[in-house]
């Protein structure tokens, strides 16, 4: 059973029925899931054990009520890895990574398309919209082909060549827009109101976040409810930075972890596109939109997040950071940990290997303390990131 309980407002605490379709609070805050956490004291860290690996091996707290309304691929319980060569590198002892890359569709995004494809088929919901840099659009169209929902999709032409195939092979309708995320947000959000469809962008929807939030129960149950001391994860929308932090919330009041004890959530941005790193270093609650967004990591190339202030949040409460690295950075990093840990991992990645580096070089990380970083993203499909000139040998060459 699910102990899913009602949708309210982090802003202005306004609630609201969960058995209706909704987007965005009155007061234009985004929702999120709250669950009833005095009867889902019942549901004990134990009851995981024999539960297949996926994630909704901890369907008590995610929003689908009806079993048969699950949507699944086999997302979630990606494995966590020690990088032991780069941590040497680094001087740390206590360096792992969980690859979201090994999800279906090759991202982390698989999870939030999960839990929202779920919810929509619950509430008969069936077409849906969204912009989108690549990996969301390719699981949303995905988890809703194997729903029967259609999906409309509207990415920037710079966006990943694979992604826009995979949103398409899905066969949702795809828009290319001649401008970032936020200018195909606009485009979307229009047709939405045109068409009726149903808008799933991030955080305009309540149950993209319960998906995401399934990492944070994952890497306490993977590291035996110990939990690491940093993690470190690329922020773009900021939906898998929230939904973790709201796991570890959630965990403590169950009684799973002890709540002396939390990770500290570090943020890292691109130089190019930092609103979150700099609201973070004036003090301020909110980002301001940052103009004329560029780095290669499409995934965190959001000039404006929803939810700026529940990532601000998270990494304050926790203690965390933010920082910002540069685009060159994120290439090397990429074939550092290719070369040092046989990880290929996204642009996104790459970016909390160069922050971590960074960190440590500060003297802000200590060399025992356990640090995580999450790999959001298959790095094949960002390939055309790299590139290499190969020599052209003849049939009759000798090496």
């Amino acid at each position: 059973m699910s102990y899913f309980s009602h949708l309210y407002c982090p802003k202005c605490s306004e609630t609201y029925e969960k058995n209706r379709p909704v987007n965005l609070c009155k007061c234009g805050g985004p929702l999120l899931a709250s669950y009833n956490l005095k009867s889902a004291g019942e549901f004990k860290k134990e009851d995981l054990k024999g539960r297949p690996e996926n994630m909704w091996r901890y369907r008590e707290m995610l929003p689908v009520e009806d079993p048969k309304n699950i949507v699944s691929l086999g997302e979630g319980y990606t494995p966590i890895f020690s990088l032991k060569r780069l941590g040497e590198k680094l001087g740390l002892e206590n360096l792992c990574c969980k690859d979201e890359g090994l999800n279906p569709t090759g991202s982390f995004k698989a999870r939030g398309a999960a839990a929202g494809i779920s919810r929509i088929r619950e509430l008969g919901i069936k077409e849906i919209a969204m912009p989108t840099a690549g990996n969301a659009g390719g699981a949303w169209a995905s988890f809703g082909a194997r729903a029967g929902i259609k999906a409309h999709i509207a990415m920037p032409a710079d966006a990943p060549e694979i992604t826009k195939t995979e949103c398409a092979v899905a066969g949702a309708s795809v828009y290319l827009v001649n401008g970032n995320i936020a200018d195909a947000g606009k485009i979307i959000g229009e047709g939405a109101k045109k068409y009726g469809w149903f808008e799933v962008s991030t955080l305009k929807e309540p149950y993209r976040i319960e998906g995401k939030k399934t990492m944070g129960y994952e890497i306490l149950e993977q590291m035996n409810w110990d939990p690491p001391d940093y993690i470190f994860y690329p922020t773009g929308g900021g939906v898998g930075i929230i939904g973790i932090w709201k796991a570890i919330k959630e965990m403590e009041e169950l009684g799973w972890i002890d709540g002396k004890k939390k990770p500290k959530m570090v943020s890292v941005q691109a130089e190019g596109c930092a609103p979150i790193v700099r609201a973070y270093e004036r003090g301020e609650s909110f980002a301001t939109e940052w103009t004329e967004p560029e780095t290669i990591a499409a995934g965190i190339r959001v000039p404006k997040a929803l939810g700026d202030f529940l990532v601000l949040e998270a990494i304050r409460d926790s203690g965390g950071t933010a920082i910002a690295v540069s685009d060159g950075e994120i290439k090397k990093a990429m074939e550092e940990t290719a070369r040092l840990e046989g990880m290929f991992i996204c642009p996104e990645g790459a970016a909390n290997v160069v922050a971590l580096e960074k960190l440590v070089e500060r003297g802000w990380i200590n060399t025992q303390e356990k640090v995580l970083l999450l790999n959001t993203g298959a790095g094949i499909k960002y390939s055309q990131t790299l590139n290499y000139d190969f020599p052209l040998l003849e049939k009759t060459d000798r090496l």
